[in-house]
């Protein structure tokens, strides 16, 4: 079973920056879709943004523009970089890796991001 393990969350006035990083337990990289998912107190849990095993990306319409995912391979570690935060980005940011084979997804424990001043 694949274990995701998130940190980089905190506290941010809006317009700040935060880099979350999530490190997988194997590395999946060239068989998931690695992503990250957020939610917010009272809402659902929401999709942010994608990679793709070949390295293309998506992203919500939210986010685009100010979020930045990228991985290395080489430390195993996936980036989600947010920029220009907004009080409405705060949330539980959630990793995801989800296997387009099985339609297995496995989950981070999640790690707290707030935008206040």
């Amino acid at each position: 079973q694949v274990q995701l393990v998130e940190s980089g969350g905190g506290l941010v006035q809006p317009g700040g920056s935060l880099r979350l990083s999530c490190e997988p337990s194997e590395s999946i990289f060239s068989i998931y879709i690695m992503g990250w998912y957020r939610q917010a107190p009272g809402k659902q849990r929401e999709w942010v943004v994608s990679m793709m095993n070949g390295g293309d990306t998506a992203y919500a319409d939210s986010v685009k523009g100010r979020f930045t995912i990228s991985r290395d391979n080489a430390k195993n570690t996936v980036y989600l970089q947010m920029d220009s935060l907004k009080v409405e980005d705060t949330a539980v940011y959630y990793c995801n890796a989800h296997s387009p084979w099985n339609d297995a997804d496995y989950w981070g424990q999640g790690t707290q991001v707030t935008v206040s001043s």
